[in-house]
């Protein structure tokens, strides 16, 4: 139970500082910011662990950088139904 827990805790985390880093307004909830973090941070985990990246400061940098590059995605799958 506590993983899921601190899966939510860090996805939290990395999902607020992944839409500050970004530019631009973000019309998401909160829920969608948590899914968003943990989404990052999983791809991010699994980018770093590839590359050989070790260390937990490295591969949350990663996450938060592969959070910013979902959220972007995100953006452009929004927008191409939004003009439907």
């Amino acid at each position: 139970m506590g993983g899921i827990v601190y899966t939510i805790i860090i996805g939290a985390v990395i999902g607020v500082l992944a839409r500050f880093f970004k530019p631009g307004a973000d019309p998401m909830g909160w829920i969608l910011t948590i899914l968003l973090g943990i989404a990052g941070a999983y791809v991010g985990s699994y980018i770093s662990g590839m590359l050989g990246l070790g260390g937990a400061i490295t591969g949350f940098i990663v996450s938060i950088i592969c959070a910013i590059v979902l959220l972007f995605l995100y953006e452009i799958i929004r927008s191409k139904t939004a003009k439907r």
